[in-house]
This record gives C-alpha cells, structure tokens and sequence, in this order.
C-alpha cells in the first residue's frame, strides 16, 4: 500500500498536466480551424476539473497501478464539431495531431526541467522523480492516443488521411474502438504496438537531454 500512494504522489501532477493540456491543445486546434465548440463549453482550459473523467482519470488509473503497476486511463473527450471546421476532413489530422503533439512537447518541457534542477544544484530526489515520471507519462499518452483506432487520435488522424471510401469504412469501427483498446491491453499485445511509438518519442526526447 506505501508503495501504490508513492507512485500515486510521483505520478498526480504529471498525469494531470498530460491529460488537461492534451484535451485543451484538441480544443485550441479546433478553434484555430473554425469549431468554437471547445470554446464555448469551456473545454480550452489549463484547469483540470474541467478534463477529469471521475472512472477513467481517477477509479481505472488507480485500479491500474495497484493491480499492476502500469497506468492506464483517459479524460472527458473534448466536443469537436468536425462539421464546423472549414475542411472537415483535412483539418480533423491537425485537431486530432495536437493532442499527442503536446503529450510530446511537455515530455521534453520535463527533460528541460530536470536540466534546470540540476543547473541550480537542487538535490530532492522526489522533484527528479516527478520530472522522470512526467516524461514516461507524455511519452505513453502519445504513443497511446497515437494508436490508428478510432476514436483514438491516430483513428481520426487515419481517417483524415485516407480515401473518403476507405475513411468511411474505417470510422465505422469508433463504437468499438475502446473494447478493442481493453482487449489489446488484456492480452499483451498492447505493449508491442507502443513500443514503435515510444522509440520515436525516446528519440526526439534524447535530443534535449
């Protein structure tokens, strides 16, 4: 049990940043391109309360981490109105592209703060812990959320670029794209369809360390 609430301590702020900047960069993008959607609910916005999804932020993260060590979880999705967007499909790529976008833009904001911490000789081990966890946590939400299953951001990115024919076809898996998500993760294969992702994330990652 001491352990669960050390990595719940490590890992709160992280995953709280990851979640509430992925969903208010989807909502930011989306105004961008014409969608005030986001907007209007009060989507675009640094506070998490407004993200949270009371099972899959809190109850599904911490079953997770007790039962297996391993985080997994989501936030509320932000309303995008695809329709509203001046190309729908086109600009869908960029709307759903800035959500693992900023996942990978706050994994180097941590390397950049760990720097920091050692430029002005801070010693706390939990403020590098923090920092190390935050980039693990980035780096999973974009390969996560990277994944070509709608609804997913790599589904809708997938979607933005393929055929309208094929596009068509495709999206009609979003009902069961979660189920999907569960069943890769249950059995195993989950991991291996990441670790693409992760090593491409690593790598732009080790360039700033």
């Amino acid at each position: 049990m001491e352990n669960v609430v050390q990595i719940i301590t490590v890992y709160a702020i992280p995953v709280l940043f990851a979640i509430t900047l992925h969903e208010a960069a989807h909502g930011y993008v989306a105004r961008m391109f014409g969608d005030n959607t986001a907007f209007v609910a009060g989507r675009i916005s640094l506070n998490p309360l407004r993200h949270i999804d009371p099972i899959g932020t809190v109850i599904v993260p911490l079953v997770m981490v007790t039962l297996s060590g391993f985080m997994f979880g989501w936030a509320k999705p932000v309303p995008v109105d695809f329709g509203s967007l001046r190309r729908p499909k086109q600009d869908m790529v960029w709307v759903a592209g800035a959500g693992p976008g900023a996942n990978l833009a706050m994994a180097i904001g941590w390397v950049l703060f760990a720097k920091l911490l050692t430029l002005f000789g801070v010693e706390e081990e939990f403020f590098y812990l923090v920092a190390n966890a935050g980039v693990q946590v980035n780096l999973v939400f974009m390969a996560l959320n990277l994944l070509p299953i709608p609804p997913l951001d790599g589904g809708r990115i997938a979607v933005g670029l393929l055929p309208n024919k094929l596009a068509y076809q495709f999206a009609r898996i979003e009902p069961y794209g979660m189920f999907i998500i569960i069943g890769l993760l249950v059995t195993g294969v989950l991991g291996t369809l990441l670790r693409p992702f992760l090593q491409l994330g690593q790598s732009i990652v080790a360039v700033f360390l």
